[in-house]
């Protein structure tokens, strides 16, 4: 079926019908879209059919891709462009490639310490390159949810990130105002969870978000879909920009 989607013009594949199994793997794998409205949901459905269109998907470490990784991997996706772009709009432009590992796995890493530079290899459970490629383990894709984390949200939120040219913590925003007001509310968190990190105290953001800009947004974004309610609880500004940001409020539509 995605090879022949891939054949198909932009307006010859939003035609097509969309299958009642994918519709059931998105209802079981993106817990919040049975919260979507039908409006919603029919978009999103949309925007997937694009993706696995548009995007080439590739087995790494021996995985044979199936019909399920790729819709949930296109769904979980997706789900961030919901609001903020339309079914005849660029879908993430820059990324070609999403390679799919059957668990976590090996890159090779090259870090400095002063005037000395180390190479190695790091186990890794997704990865995000600002030229055109995602990379996932699909075990911990089938693992997310339950516990506020999400690697696919996490990786594509590097990909909004790296749209407006380079991969820094602050997404392209719509005008200097909300440059601004980003800058000081992240700029405030960022500050705070790397002091508390620093001072090894229990944190309601993934420590990890304090290890650099573009790994706090990522974080966020996370925490943004995955445990709304408690952003906005506990860092009601941050969670207003994020909801400036995707047009979207998680947090009331879970309250409904």
């Amino acid at each position: 079926m995605f090879d022949w989607w891939r054949r198909l013009s932009r307006a010859q594949v939003l035609a097509e019908p969309f299958p009642e199994a994918f519709r059931a793997l998105i209802a079981a794998r993106v817990p919040l879209a049975r919260q979507l409205t039908a409006e919603e949901r029919s978009k999103l459905e949309a925007l997937v059919r694009v993706f696995l269109s548009e995007k080439q998907f590739e087995g790494a470490g021996g995985l044979e891709l199936s019909d399920e990784m790729r819709v949930v991997i296109a769904a979980r996706a997706c789900l961030l462009l919901l609001h903020r772009v339309e079914t005849d709009s660029a879908i993430y432009p820059e990324l070609a490639s999403i390679i799919v590992y059957p668990s976590a796995y090996r890159s090779p890493q090259r870090k400095r310490e002063g005037y000395v530079v180390i190479e190695g290899d790091e186990a890794r459970l997704g990865e995000s390159w600002q030229r055109g490629v995602v990379v996932l383990a699909w075990d911990s894709v089938l693992a997310d949810g339950a516990d506020g984390h999400d690697v696919v949200l996490h990786e594509f939120a590097h990909q909004l990130d790296a749209e407006d040219g380079v991969m820094d913590g602050t997404p392209e925003l719509d005008n200097a105002e909300r440059y601004s007001a980003w800058s000081r509310v992240a700029g405030e968190e960022y500050a705070e969870l790397r002091d508390a990190v620093e001072r090894h105290h229990r944190t309601n953001i993934d420590p990890y978000g304090a290890s650099n800009g573009p790994e706090f947004f990522a974080v966020v974004v996370e925490a943004f879909f995955e445990k709304p309610v408690q952003l906005a609880h506990q860092h009601p500004e941050l969670y207003a920009e994020l909801r400036l940001f995707f047009r979207f409020d998680p947090a009331a539509r879970l309250a409904q």
